[in-house]
């Protein structure tokens, strides 16, 4: 079974949530250089995207 396979297998309004969380993930990876993105999912949703950034100190 292919990924295609599955994902034609997968409802259009589940399909359209599913791209929006994406979406949103991939915003929160673009603007990270380090850092943590978690999902947080209930009742097979995406209900949370935390992104976390971590700044580095150069040390003098």
């Amino acid at each position: 079974m292919t990924n295609d396979d599955v994902i034609a297998d997968v409802p259009t309004e589940k399909r359209r949530q599913i791209e929006e969380s994406l979406a949103k993930i991939r915003e929160g990876l673009l603007g990270l250089s380090f850092g943590s993105v978690v999902v947080t999912v209930h009742n097979d949703r995406v209900v949370q995207i935390e992104v976390t950034e971590k700044t580095r100190l150069r040390s003098t």
